[in-house]
């Protein structure tokens, strides 16, 4: 039963309802049919926010309830993609995109490859595979049985190419289709949740070796404006060794989402051979798009990387930011008259967070393979104010924060994440991962470079007052080791073909080789060398190793190590640890 449009006021929309329109509901407003969502029942005053620009739109004109919530469409056509907080192509040509348009019609368009896997006969589960279909990017879409579908595979095409609509098997009398819709609010059902116990290699030494983050996992990225949130954030999406980036712009402005999308389309994929694109769905909400599709944007990416999940990837979702979605949160509750709570943000703003990053995670998928989705959030508060409520509820809920120091951005340190202000919880899990692989020294390589870090940081700090000069050769030992790590370890250059990314090896070559350096300064001061002749050393071999040497050239970082080493040695004659 439809209603009748009583009230618009910009994106607001009232109309007057059948008793049985419910909370979430996708409401087709108007002649166009515009997408809203109801988000107020009040009697039969049913009010709802509309995804689209609703000029024109007048009382009198009809809201048709669909009797649904909002749900992505889910198919082959996903990677390599850009979206809109609907999943509408934005990639496609423009006349797709009319207002009030699902945005189906470029992928109805297409046929894909479809290979049978599954025999008839069969006696089929959730989430067991029926075929797959080729991409782009060399990495198979695996089309699975749906969650709610169980029993003997009665029919299943041949291979061939299928239109997206098209319908490839039937299971106990239900028709399977290449594409399938799930409600974005509602996570993806698994069999069960798995141990963190896999660290995701994101190739930027700061976060692999001292704060990293598991596969399944959860980080947050708390900065202020220029301090390099988007860019981490890019580079991990360019370099780790996840099988599907899903990129959400939320609220950024349009540009950095273009320059985002020219990279990945251009950057050569070193898992596949292809284009990085080809296998990373993009979610772009700018700052001039509708609230409410902002807002909706972050489930709909959410559910596209446990689609992908649920195949048996690991994937990672990258949010950019979440604090443009709190402020579209902010700004539906003050529209529908919810009681604020701090700094004008609805009251269930921390169950909201919580909501979204539990759904992260590393799972045992229903059709019994292992999945993850682990979800990158950067935190953008206002004045880098890290006390405010969006970044305060956020640090409750993830297991990892990359906090990214002003300081450091301005002096051109990147990544500018601040070792005093970070943490992770996932350090165990990944020093246990490492001994596992081969590097026992791996924790114990991590602690050391903290402490001498909060070291390096409270002698500076005195230093500060009194001046080097004054402090013990020791401490001024220390202060160079501190500088060490700093330059040539945790700094790293994203334009440098070698210095972009750092495999595991050559991380912890580089960290070995700083701390052993530092070590022998300390020695060389506490047996009674000179500290400004120290100082004097030319640690440039070593500072340089990260951008001079292949990515994954540990051996040449030793070398570099070693010149340094006896360079020390001969100016401060030949003192060692």
């Amino acid at each position: 039963m439809n209603g009748v449009i009583t009230r618009v006021a910009g994106p607001l929309v009232e109309f007057d309802g059948p008793d049985t329109v419910a909370m979430h509901e996708l409401v087709a407003l108007g002649p166009l049919r515009l997408p809203a969502e109801v988000v107020r029942v009040s009697g039969r005053t049913v009010t709802v926010q509309a995804y689209e620009y609703t000029g024109g739109m007048r009382p009198g004109d009809v809201a048709r309830p669909s009797g649904r919530p909002l749900a992505a469409r889910l198919g082959p056509w996903l990677l390599g993609g850009v979206f809109d907080g609907l999943l509408r192509p934005l990639s496609s040509a423009p006349a797709w995109l009319a207002a009030g348009s699902t945005g189906d019609a470029p992928s109805a368009t297409a046929d894909w490859a479809f290979t049978p896997v599954a025999a008839v006969g069969a006696q089929l589960g959730p989430g067991e595979l029926l075929g797959t279909v080729a991409t782009d990017g060399r990495l198979d879409y695996r089309v699975l049985v749906p969650p709610d579908v169980r029993g003997v595979l009665e029919q299943i095409v041949a291979a061939g190419r299928y239109g997206s609509d098209a319908t490839v098997a039937t299971i106990a009398g239900r028709p399977v289709g290449l594409a399938t819709t799930w409600p974005v609010r509602t996570p993806l059902p698994c069999r069960a949740r798995c141990d963190l116990d896999t660290p995701l290699l994101t190739g930027q030494r700061a976060v692999d070796l001292l704060f990293p983050v598991a596969k399944g996992g959860t980080a947050a990225v708390p900065g202020g404006f220029g301090t390099g949130k988007t860019m981490l954030l890019q580079q991990i999406a360019k370099w780790c060794d996840a099988d599907v980036i899903v990129y959400v712009g939320c609220g950024e402005r349009g540009n950095e989402m273009a320059d985002v999308v020219a990279e990945l389309a251009q950057l050569d994929d070193p898992r596949t051979g292809g284009r990085l694109l080809a296998r990373t769905t993009v979610v772009a909400n700018t700052s001039n798009m509708p609230m409410m599709a902002r807002e909706a944007g972050v489930y709909t990416g959410v559910t596209v990387a446990e689609h992908f999940r649920d195949m048996g990837y690991d994937v990672v979702l990258i949010a950019d930011s979440t604090s443009r979605w709190a402020e579209a949160l902010r700004e539906l509750a003050a529209r529908v008259g919810a009681l604020p709570a701090e700094e004008g943000y609805p009251a269930d703003l921390a169950s909201a967070l919580a909501a979204f990053y539990e759904r992260a995670g590393a799972v045992t998928t229903l059709g019994g393979r292992a999945g993850s989705v682990t979800i990158l959030g950067a935190v953008s508060p206002p004045g880098g104010d890290l006390t405010e409520p969006v970044t305060a509820n956020t640090e409750r809920f993830v297991r990892c924060r990359w906090s990214l120091d002003r300081d450091l951005a301005y002096a051109r340190h990147y990544p500018a994440v601040s070792w005093s202000g970070s943490f992770s919880r996932d350090a165990g899990a990944a020093g246990a991962f490492h001994a596992r692989h081969g590097d026992g020294d791996w924790a114990a390589r991590r602690a050391q470079a903290l402490a001498l870090l909060a070291d390096a940081d409270r002698i500076g700090a005195l230093a500060d007052l009194i001046g080097v000069a004054g402090l013990p050769a020791g401490e001024r030992a220390t202060l160079v080791a501190g500088r060490l790590v700093r330059e040539a370890v945790l700094q790293q250059n994203a334009l440098s073909a070698n210095d972009a990314f750092c495999t595991a090896g050559k991380a912890a070559a580089i960290l070995s080789a700083a701390l052993s350096v530092g070590a022998r300064c300390r020695a060389a001061a506490s047996a009674g060398a000179d500290p400004a002749r120290l100082e004097q050393v030319d640690f440039g071999p070593l500072v340089r190793a990260g951008g001079e040497t292949a990515p994954d050239d540990a051996a040449g970082v030793a070398a570099r190590a070693g010149q340094v080493l006896a360079a020390l040695d001969a100016l401060v004659g030949g003192a060692a640890p």
